[in-house]
């Protein structure tokens, strides 16, 4: 479960604040509306992730292969950057909600074989 896949890991969280603190500056809405928007942004991005893998096969006979495997890539990082901010709207410890979470799935999912050593990961 450790497996960074040769890549140096730094905590995201760092960044995904900053993101979070410069989306509600720049926001023109109130906060209530921000919060149901960055949930909707979600899906937005979801629906960019099917377009690149819509591309990437060249399923749209009118457009043929119009994405790369590359694109669907950063458009699932999109995803991901997009649901920790929206994560981190919702609480104010959003890494230690995540970390409990993931955890909870490993278990499920892995059984003692998901179970990281603290510090380890």
């Amino acid at each position: 479960m450790d497996d960074t896949r040769g890549t140096s890991w730094n905590s995201p969280w760092p960044t995904v604040t900053a993101l979070h603190a410069w989306l509600t500056a720049q926001s023109p809405v109130p906060p209530e509306q921000q919060t149901l928007l960055r949930m909707l942004k979600l899906s937005e991005e979801v629906g960019e992730v099917a377009q690149a893998v819509i591309g990437a096969t060249g399923q749209n006979p009118r457009k043929g292969v119009s994405h790369s495997w590359q694109d669907v890539q950063s458009e699932l990082c999109d995803v991901i950057v997009t649901a920790m901010v929206a994560l981190t709207t919702l609480t104010p410890d959003p890494g230690r909600v995540f970390d409990a979470h993931l955890a909870k799935v490993a278990a499920r999912s892995l059984g003692d074989a998901g179970r990281v050593a603290p510090g380890a990961g």
